[in-house]
């Protein structure tokens, strides 16, 4: 036991100088905080994972494994937030994050850092979809497991429409509230943009006759622009609209509510995006006048 945990520490001791490395060359190579930041997440992703693992098995032991994805959402914000300076400031003017539920939250879709949006906004008494293949992930597939996760076969109709059925009786039964990305894959948009809408999520809303809660984040490629290897530090604003009703409805109202739910988004997302780069544009101003980091992104301080 000794020698492994020894081998552990030497392990954090040379991951942990490696992303020191990376920062300190991001002050003369601006690219160098893209690799510094990628390894800090990775580590913060593993760490919480991990964390996952025994909370989930503790929580359930007392009978509260509902919030085991929510406790490891906070800690990966935390984790994030100190080794990489990135952080969702999430708007939730009229608290429906905190009062309704059960409910299918839903959000846009850009890059692998909308785990970190999750971490910041996730609800209580949540859990999320995820694609099969996730499962037989170590540490990450393990925790998912075990905090109730709900995984879907894509390549399996058949199999995804037994876990939309599954995931509608726990949204009633257990008043377990799932938060879905319905474009289905990440777009990379350089600009504000939305794919293609799946119906899946409306699908289950309707089924299982609760509010849809459509949650809005910025295009935040002014931030995570990994075409370009650009990984800077900052806040993101995400925002969290009022809830979509669905009681009475049915599947022939599922086409105009996906419809009408995405053009409700698209509008956001685009007068969020100006506001985001706008506050940006003046936050990296102020710094560089105060002297306390240069435009490449080298600062890893998050301002309250």
């Amino acid at each position: 036991m000794v020698p492994v945990l020894s081998y552990v520490g030497y392990f954090l001791a040379g991951y942990t100088a490696l992303i020191m490395l990376f920062y300190a060359m991001s002050l003369v190579v601006a690219r160098a905080a893209f690799v510094a930041r990628t390894l800090a997440a990775y580590i913060a992703l593993i760490i919480s994972s991990l964390y996952g693992v025994v909370a989930s098995i503790a929580l359930r032991l007392v009978g509260l494994h509902q919030l085991s994805q929510w406790a490891v959402a906070r800690c990966f914000k935390f984790l994030m937030a100190l080794l990489t300076g990135v952080t969702f400031d999430v708007e939730d003017p009229n608290g429906h994050l905190d009062t309704v539920r059960p409910a299918v939250f839903i959000g846009n879709h850009q890059t692998e850092l909308d785990v970190l949006m999750l971490g910041c906004m996730f609800p209580k008494y949540c859990s999320v979809t995820a694609k099969a293949s996730l499962k037989r992930t170590p540490f990450l597939g393990w925790f998912m497991s075990l905090s109730g996760s709900i995984f879907i076969d894509r390549a399996n109709t058949r199999d995804a429409r037994e876990a939309m059925r599954g995931a509608a009786d726990e949204i009633r039964n257990k008043r377990q509230s799932v938060y879905m990305f319905p474009e289905g894959t990440r777009s990379y948009a350089r600009e504000p943009m939305l794919l293609p809408f799946k119906k899946g999520a409306f699908h289950l809303a309707v089924q299982a006759q609760v509010p849809i809660v459509p949650v809005v984040v910025a295009n935040y490629s002014h931030i995570l622009w990994i075409k370009g290897l650009e990984f800077k530090s900052g806040r993101i604003p995400c925002k969290v609209l009022d809830p979509i009703p669905t009681t009475g409805l049915t599947a022939a109202d599922v086409d105009n509510l996906t419809l009408s739910t995405r053009e409700l988004m698209l509008n956001e997302l685009i007068a969020l995006t100006a506001r985001a780069r706008a506050q940006f544009t003046t936050e990296t101003l102020r710094r560089d006048a105060d002297g306390i980091a240069t435009a490449t992104g080298s600062d890893t301080r998050i301002r309250a």
